[in-house]
């Protein structure tokens, strides 16, 4: 059976991710997405179910960094409806608790909850961990928010259900292959690259000029800094179209000339219309 590397333990978001998008796959849990990307470019694993953002909490910190450097391709998406359970020992009550752990990102999307209830926090390296963590304790004052198959993994009793901010609450992974595929055509299909602009006046407003004037949508671009200065500023971009479409290859081909490089990092069918991302 072919693998699905993951970020997380078994009962992860992450595994329910790739047990939803990727059936036929048996999923590898990987302590960080450090290990879940090696795991791929070593061959250990065939794919790497990646999460990049969080409807509620934005953007998973390190992932952007992470991705360009991979040497690894974005073939497809997938999106989670991220529904949070409060997690504790067997015959424990929402009453007896008095701290939960989870990952930072999961912690901020159920900000309200654990206002209301006067919980403390700690946080965790990973969701799953946190519960196999709380059973371990075997205190009903201990635990956890995690996903509702962590607590059949673990022997936990789930406290309360669907305890996030929003009801949207939704989780976008990246499915990484060490191939790249272009030769897939969809409805919607998408592409995504890296690039940073030459030392030019209003590089970026030129970079970008090409996809409004060749009437490409562009759904995501992201900035952060890299090799530790302030000056050097890289971007993720992801637009609607394929490479091959002639108004995207104009509009890449003008993002070249302002650019000093220019990465592409995949093309992928959508997973659902972007305005209901």
């Amino acid at each position: 059976m072919p693998r699905i590397a993951f970020q997380g333990e078994v009962g992860a978001y992450g595994h329910q991710a790739c047990l939803e998008a990727r059936p036929g796959f048996d999923p590898l849990p990987c302590p960080t997405f450090d290990d879940a990307i090696e795991a791929v470019r070593s061959g250990a694993a065939d794919l790497g179910m990646i999460a990049i953002e969080n409807s509620t909490y934005g953007r998973v910190a390190d992932v952007h960094q992470l991705l360009p450097e991979s040497g690894l391709h974005i073939v497809d998406e997938a999106f989670l409806r991220v529904r949070i359970s409060v997690l504790g020992v067997k015959g424990a009550a929402l009453a007896d608790l008095r701290r939960v752990r989870g990952m930072s990102i999961l912690l901020g999307q159920a900000r309200g909850f654990i206002r209301r209830h006067g919980l403390q926090t700690l946080a965790w390296s990973d969701n799953a961990a946190g519960a196999r963590e709380v059973a371990r304790l075997g205190d009903p004052a201990e635990g956890s928010l995690a996903p509702e198959i962590a607590a059949q993994v673990y022997g936990l009793d789930v406290l309360a259900s669907d305890v996030e901010d929003h009801g949207g609450n939704t989780t976008r992974f990246l499915i990484m292959s060490r191939e790249a595929d272009l030769s897939r055509r969809g409805d919607t299909m998408m592409t995504s690259f890296v690039f940073r602009v030459r030392n030019i006046p209003a590089a970026l407003y030129k970079a970008l000029g090409g996809f409004a004037t060749n009437g490409v949508n562009m759904t995501k671009l992201e900035s952060y800094m890299v090799d530790g200065r302030f000056s050097a500023t890289q971007f993720y971009a992801e637009v609607e179209g394929h490479p091959d479409d002639p108004a995207l290859a104009r509009a890449l081909e003008e993002l070249h000339y302002f650019s000093s490089t220019v990465r592409l990092m995949g093309v992928f069918p959508a997973a659902r219309p972007r305005h209901e991302s």
